[in-house]
């Protein structure tokens, strides 16, 4: 029978290679194919393999589908009969493992399956990819990252403090009943008396009365255990605790989405054969949908090929500049770097000047006193919105190329964002502590200013909800009053002026920016908001669909855009830079300033840190030795050795491979000449033959 197949194959060789291209001018690729068929069936079914050896060499790849195989059809007939004969001998444990590994691949197949059915905004970010391509959906994606990101670290909070706090708020005792000055032991928020029924409103939006003397603030936890012959929960250890791995956890799940990132940068960015064949060959993204996302992906690939032609042409057009072109470039690049560098300042003079304000005129009520208490966060985005865009114009002047023009500004505006969250909380720290003086008059009695701060913990927490709240609030309103009227006057106004302005742009970066500094805020105010996070988790779902009704609708994707897998690494990146923020923030309040006397899971303790020790000495001795030796020197030297073992692994492995991305990109390059001479071969070839048959 094999003998049989073999003639058969042979004969169908031999048939196309009679009919189709006879001799040396039948193709190479249609040779090698078939003489890459004709190796494999005769490998396959050789007489004088055993049923047991094929087996063997049949399960060291991936099964082929016959159905799907190249080959005409009395061969597939022959090669069904051949397999029907053939019995494999297998052994139990061979038959058991593979029908356990068959099983695995189904239940894995079948869990993504099921994730993936119920995976959050799947056809929405579908549509959306298929109608503005992958850039417009990063934005999206990244979007939803930080909703479940928000969601399981409220599960986390809520899980180990909320719960327990409200379970064993009545069973509870006091952890220390410590006894300070009675002035520092005074905080009633509640208000009293009649109280007129807009001003829940107005608490509501400054998160004051009724919503400051809740579980939103810290505040309203107390420092209380609960105690069983078989249980007992500290509720304070276990509010520091939960702060302490919802940092860490947000640390991990950022790393492991940038590592994803780096992954796919580092595949797509080292061009074996130019960034040009990258583009040309692989840049279109056939999901676009429609004559305007066609239109649009094809001047974004128009775009990138001329951003590489200019960043080429500045190359030489800086390699023949003269010395003094040179100084004069470079006095320019300084002279705008200074003026940006002033606008960034005077931002946070405004800050600064408007945080001061808001915490003396605190006491106000009504409108005003609303107005008074949003005048940082009024600030804070007002400069957000005005210094990026004057730094965008300045980077145009600075006469860098495209990429670096886009990077610069955007440094510039993570910068702001960032600091000017820097600058707000350094002057909440400037009057909470008396600039750092625990000796003046204000704070010597509590050792911070109880006379504005009663629980300064909890002041903290009001002003990183007003800035989460009132971020969504600029969302909306300009949604409702910018862009849909700009919409609707561009649409049905036909003039040069509508024309020159045209609909909003749906800018990646910038958008992407405003979701850093929203998580950013969190992150500050997580330690003193416990339930902030599930806050931002309705804002974010919330921003979502207004961006989605805003894209659909009023925006257009830019065209100047950053390369999909470099934007994704480099937001992450800042994404970083505000968890740094955010954990110097809980460091420092958990190590340096006196927590508040009057309320709180930590009254009574000189630090919120000093409750780890305490918690420590009342633990069991067997259980207070294991602790003492993970922290000696027995453990942490093999410990410490152990991991520069792996790590000079791991590091040797990453050169392994390096050299083997080296070695497969130096091969494709060969490849690619090889094809180049190929087809120079063929060109002539084919030259000559007409020459010959023209002279027949």
């Amino acid at each position: 029978m094999a003998y049989d197949l073999q003639r058969q194959e042979s004969h169908v060789y031999d048939h196309v290679q009679g009919d189709g291209y006879p001799g040396d001018q039948q193709s190479l690729r249609l040779r090698r194919g078939q003489s890459q068929m004709s190796n494999q069936n005769y490998h396959q079914y050789h007489r004088s393999s055993t049923p047991a050896q094929q087996d063997e060499e049949g399960s060291s790849g991936p099964p082929r589908d016959l159905r799907s195989m190249p080959v005409p059809m009395a061969l597939k007939r022959a090669t069904r009969q051949v397999q029907q004969m053939q019995v494999p001998v297998v052994s139990r444990g061979e038959s058991w493992k593979r029908k356990k590994t068959k099983s695995l691949l189904k239940l894995k197949h079948g869990i993504r399956e099921f994730l993936y059915f119920f995976s959050l905004w799947r056809s929405s970010l579908q549509k959306i990819g298929g109608n503005f391509g992958g850039g417009v959906q990063s934005y999206f994606l990244f979007l939803r990252f930080l909703v479940v990101l928000n969601f399981v670290s409220f599960l986390l909070i809520a899980g180990f403090v909320l719960i327990p706090s409200i379970v064993f708020k009545s069973v509870g005792t006091s952890l220390i009943n410590s006894t300070g000055p009675e002035e520092c032991m005074v905080y009633d928020p509640n208000p009293q008396g009649l109280v007129v029924f807009y001003s829940y409103f107005l608490d509501l939006l400054s998160g004051t009365g009724f919503m400051e003397y809740s579980y939103l603030f810290y505040g309203y936890y107390n420092n209380t255990m609960a105690e069983d012959s078989n249980f007992s929960y500290n509720i304070p250890l276990a509010y520091l605790f939960t702060a302490v791995f919802y940092f860490a956890f947000c640390l991990i799940c950022i790393i492991e989405r940038m590592g994803t990132a780096a992954r796919v940068a580092v595949a797509t960015g080292g061009s074996a054969v130019g960034n040009y064949s990258l583009i040309v060959f692989i840049g279109w993204d056939y999901g676009c949908l429609g004559d305007q996302a066609t239109k649009l992906k094809q001047k974004n690939i128009h775009y990138r090929l001329q951003v590489d032609l200019e960043e080429e042409r500045r190359k030489k057009q800086a390699a023949t500049l003269t010395l003094v072109q040179k100084i004069v470039l470079h006095s320019l690049r300084v002279f705008m770097f200074l003026v940006s560098s002033g606008l960034i300042v005077a931002a946070f003079y405004g800050i600064f000047e408007a945080t001061t304000y808001s915490q003396t005129r605190s006491g106000e009520q009504g409108i005003l006193g609303l107005i008074f208490q949003y005048l940082p966060s009024i600030v804070i985005t007002a400069g957000n919105f005005v210094v990026p865009l004057l730094c965008d114009q300045i980077a145009l002047i600075e006469r860098y190329s495209p990429s670096t023009t886009v990077i610069v500004a955007l440094l510039r505006a993570v910068f702001l964002r960032l600091v000017s969250l820097g600058v707000l909380l350094y002057t909440l720290w400037s009057q909470i502590t008396c600039n750092g003086n625990s000796q003046s008059k204000k704070c010597e009695l509590c050792q911070y200013d109880y006379t504005t701060y009663q629980c300064w913990e909890t002041r903290v927490g009001q002003e990183m909800y007003k800035l989460t709240l009132f971020d969504l609030l600029i969302n909306i309103a300009v949604l409702v009053l910018v862009e849909f009227p700009r919409r609707m006057v561009v649409d049905n106004w036909s003039n040069k002026l509508t024309q020159w302005v045209g609909r909003q742009e749906f800018v990646v970066s910038s958008n992407v920016l405003g979701l850093v500094y929203g998580q950013t805020v969190v992150w500050i105010g997580a330690l003193f908001c416990p339930l902030l996070p599930v806050i931002n988790t309705i804002k974010f779902v919330i921003i979502f669909y207004c961006k989605k009704i805003t894209l659909f609708n009023n925006c257009r994707p830019a065209l100047k855009t950053f390369r999909s897998t470099t934007s994704t690494f480099f937001f992450l990146v800042v994404l970083t830079f505000g968890w740094g923020l955010g954990i110097v923030v809980m460091i420092y309040s958990l190590t340096e300033i006196h927590p508040s006397m009057s309320c709180g899971p930590f009254r009574f303790f000189p630090m919120m840190w000093k409750i780890v020790p305490t918690s420590f000495y009342n633990l069991t001795k067997t259980t207070q030795e294991f602790l003492f030796f993970i922290g000696s020197q027995a453990f942490s030297i093999p410990l410490f050795t152990l991991s520069c073992v792996l790590m000079c692994y791991f590091v040797a492995l990453a050169s392994v491979y390096g050299k083997s991305v080296a070695l497969l990109r130096a091969q494709l390059k060969l490849e690619g000449r090889d094809k180049q001479f190929l087809v120079k071969q063929i060109e002539q070839f084919t030259r000559k033959h007409q020459i010959q048959n023209q002279h027949d």
